[in-house]
């Protein structure tokens, strides 16, 4: 089943990609792997994916280990300040960055372990109240901090469109997000201003998101089937 699935994802992947006239090269698959077992998640590497997101500190902690460094892990949760050195040991990129004090405290851990960490802000491109991210009118701002403040290797921005049964419906949370990073890559505020890294889309609507831009998708579901949420906080 993994392997089928993967399969389709990569093969819609690559058609959404030169559909709209894009390298399927340019996009990446973080295959979301939260509350899926070890086994599972080593038959998808067995399939040769090694790119995967988790969203939870602890579960990561218990899974990292048992995978080797060839394996790239993304933070794709929400993370408090005071499990900003736990993030850096376990993860290759924390794409949900969305505060000065975050950021800061990310820099802290990884200097002290000589680590190159890469970063996203997350954007609420949606402006939703439950939902964590900076709002887009701050994004600079807080960009731009970073930059000035910390070593962190800013790579791009992340977003959670508004949730929706009609994909299309993502589609101009997306296009704001490609924008917006234009606007801060014209004025040279990330690691790489010709190759920026733009996290969005999931499950539901990673081919609009791949049409507006996307090198991320974080896709768990259609890899891994429907997970049992009970007891999760």
């Amino acid at each position: 089943m993994i392997r089928d699935n993967l399969n389709h994802i990569l093969e819609t992947i690559t058609q959404s990609a030169r559909n709209s006239g894009r390298d399927p090269l340019e996009i990446t698959l973080v295959a979301v792997s939260k509350l899926v077992d070890l086994a599972t998640i080593q038959e998808a590497v067995d399939c040769g994916h090694f790119v995967y997101g988790e969203n939870y500190l602890q579960e990561a902690a218990e899974k990292i280990p048992h995978f080797p460094s060839t394996i790239h892990w993304h933070f794709i949760g929400h993370l408090q300040s005071n499990k900003a050195k736990q993030a850096v040991e376990l993860f290759d990129m924390v794409e949900t960055v969305d505060r000065l004090k975050i950021a800061k405290a990310l820099d802290h851990h990884a200097l002290l372990l000589n680590k190159n960490l890469s970063v996203l802000v997350q954007v609420n491109t949606g402006r939703e109240e439950q939902k964590s991210g900076v709002l887009p009118e701050d994004a600079e701002r807080l960009v731009r901090a970073i930059a000035q403040e910390t070593t962190l290797q800013i790579r791009g921005l992340m977003t959670m469109p508004p949730f929706c049964a009609d994909p299309e419906h993502s589609r101009p949370y997306f296009r704001e997000l490609r924008e917006l990073a234009k606007q801060l890559a014209a004025q040279g505020l990330f690691a790489d201003n010709e190759r920026i890294e733009l996290s969005m889309g999931m499950s539901a609507d990673y081919p609009v998101a791949i049409e507006e831009g996307a090198t991320l998708v974080r896709v768990g579901t259609a890899l891994f089937g429907n997970r049992n949420y009970e007891g999760v906080n």
